[in-house]
């Protein structure tokens, strides 16, 4: 499934993208000359990038020249995946391999920088530098058919309940696993799933949900400019919009439910407004935590995840134990309790008084 067989590496130059800002014409040049590279219709040099082109299959030498022709910024090497699904490539960067089925020329180009950008994000959160010894696993599938196939073999007794995401992505043994639903959208995934993967891998304890999942949305909109990617969690018109819906038809939850509650609960409600209602709330809630009053709960917020990083959370011997066995169940009783004590102790004893503070946070961003 994970085989693979090396193609080149290379060192690559972060300058900027030349497509950058493109106008018509340059788009119909840059589509002309990847025809012509899909095609077989390049008659320049086997050398690309100071690497030999290798010899590889129909299927995917176009995409091969072309990502080594472009110098893909954060690409380091690319390689054959021998797969069940479709032709596919690994490619490696700094901290990740991402084994794909989809050979999209300009989509894929974009995904090393942006994967390296959203793991520098990550290590943003902590306000301490972070390194892998061993890279993280990416799973980007061009359909969602090679999607669910995938997932019955890799994900056992847990493939169903994947199986019934409509659209999107989820982690599993330490994996995260996409598939193609639109360049914006599957970005958002990627950038999304990949924090719960960055901390399920690093972290010495588990996170609650409110803050695992208000977290990882402040990686669902970035914006590219000159091959650099930024998040940028203020133009997720997405969760503002849910979060402007909840405000307005008052179903806000108070702050001390929103503390205890974790999203597989509120999915076996078959309330999908309650679901929109805790996505957007969590999401609002970390932005305030991070944001409000000049940022002055930051390095608080931070102390939490650093201490969440390295397993110091005052936290009692099942708590503990809950939150360092990531093979023992997330179940309800332990979200409930150690998410608003880790709330108290960190952030404000005082939850009703924030909850106001909070609020009118939230009335804020929705203006």
């Amino acid at each position: 499934m994970r085989s693979r067989r090396r193609i080149g590496e290379f060192g690559l130059e972060h300058g900027s993208s030349q497509f950058a800002g493109a106008v018509c014409v340059r788009y119909f040049v840059l589509i002309w000359a990847i025809w012509l590279i899909l095609a077989g219709g390049c008659q320049e040099s086997q050398q690309t990038s100071g690497v030999a082109m290798p010899t590889v299959g129909r299927e995917t030498e176009g995409i091969v020249r072309y990502l080594l022709q472009e110098r893909t910024d954060g690409l380091e090497s690319i390689a054959d995946w021998d797969n069940d699904y479709g032709p596919g490539l690994c490619l490696t960067t700094k901290h990740y391999e991402v084994y794909t089925t989809l050979l999209d020329p300009l989509m894929l180009r974009q995904v090393p920088a942006f994967m390296e950008a959203a793991y520098q994000s990550y290590v943003a959160q902590l306000g301490k530098p972070i390194e892998l010894t061993i890279p993280l696993t990416v799973y980007l599938f061009a359909d969602r058919p090679q999607w669910e196939a995938f997932t019955r073999q890799f994900a056992g007794a847990q493939a169903e309940m994947y199986c019934r995401i409509r659209a999107g992505a989820y982690c599993h043994n330490g994996a995260c696993v996409v598939y193609n639903i639109g360049r914006k959208r599957t970005f958002a995934a990627l950038g999304h799933e990949g924090w719960h993967q960055f901390n399920m891998r690093i972290f010495r304890y588990r996170l609650p949900s409110w803050l695992d999942e208000g977290v990882a949305m402040l990686f669902e909109v970035s914006e590219q400019s000159n091959g650099t990617y930024t998040f940028d969690p203020a133009r997720n018109s997405y969760r503002l919009d849910g979060l402007r819906t909840t405000l307005r038809q008052r179903r806000a939850m108070a702050l001390g439910e929103l503390l205890k509650s974790n999203p597989g609960e509120v999915l076996a409600s078959n309330d999908a407004d309650a679901l929109l209602t805790f996505y957007s709330q969590a999401y609002a809630l970390v932005r305030f935590l991070r944001e409000a009053d000049q940022g002055r709960r930051l390095e608080r917020f931070q102390r939490l995840l650093g201490d969440g990083l390295t397993g110091q959370w005052p936290l009692g011997e099942y708590a503990g134990r809950m939150a360092a066995d990531r093979n023992l169940p997330r179940i309800v009783e332990w979200n409930r309790v150690v998410g608003t004590q880790l709330f108290r102790y960190y952030i404000d004893d005082d939850i009703e008084r924030i909850e106001k503070e909070y609020l009118a946070f939230c009335a804020e961003i929705t203006n």
